[in-house]
């Protein structure tokens, strides 16, 4: 059985990479995060250590969350995956879709390291791909948007069958990403076949940050399914 690492932000993406690899028999012994330095926050999504480490309780699968700064980025990657791959972990799951220069990236990091890349939703239709995320039951939300794209009022939205036609839509007129593989918004996943408990999200508001909106969810809990 391959022991591997699933690269993971709290979204959509790399659940599905995650899901994937484990129904081809890999064992998905860690997830790994890379963080804002000193900000508690992960890189992209906006998302709180605790509500990542939340995720994690909810999978029962221990999360490595490794502060960094946009100078330290490749050489911290290298040093938590090496770390991983210390306790037999031989390779990590990525969720990239069609972006090469990121695929070159996690190919060459992991290469460097002695490590494989492995990435299940490469080049596969963007729609397919969504389509089986929300068949499979997995839910997520939206939790961050580029707001030169997309608005405030798309915040807590559930990505659903709808959401996904609307971004359709959205993609002839915008050129938006139907997955926002451009960054056009980012997600939570909170529940799943994976999950074991589910995220229930009580109290939260919205923030912008440089020209982005964020989903600031001030207070989350696990409940049972």
């Amino acid at each position: 059985m391959i022991k591997v690492f699933s690269s993971w932000s709290g979204g959509k993406d790399c659940c599905l990479a995650c899901y994937r690899a484990m129904k081809s028999g890999f064992k998905v012994e860690y997830l790994a995060n890379m963080a804002h330095e000193g900000a508690k926050l992960s890189r992209t999504h906006g998302l709180s250590s605790d509500i990542l480490k939340m995720q994690a309780q909810a999978m029962n699968i221990p999360i490595i969350i490794q502060p960094t700064s946009d100078e330290r980025y490749e050489i911290e990657f290298k040093n938590m995956a090496s770390g991983l791959k210390d306790k037999g972990v031989s390779g990590g799951v990525f969720g990239d879709m069609d972006v090469i220069e990121h695929r070159q990236w996690v190919e060459r990091v992991c290469q460097d390291i002695g490590m494989k890349a492995y990435l299940p939703l490469w080049l596969e239709n963007q729609q397919k791909l969504m389509k089986e995320l929300v068949a499979a039951g997995f839910k997520a939300i939206v939790v961050a948007t580029n707001a030169a794209k997309l608005g405030e009022e798309w915040l807590g939205r559930l990505i659903d069958v709808d959401f996904f036609e609307q971004m359709v839509e959205l993609n002839k007129i915008k050129g938006i990403s139907v997955c926002g593989e451009a960054g056009e918004y980012h997600s939570l996943v909170i529940d799943g076949p994976i999950f074991k408990k589910k995220l229930e999200i009580i109290e939260s508001d919205t923030i912008n940050r440089d020209n982005h909106w964020f989903l600031n969810i001030k207070e989350v809990r696990l409940v049972a399914k």
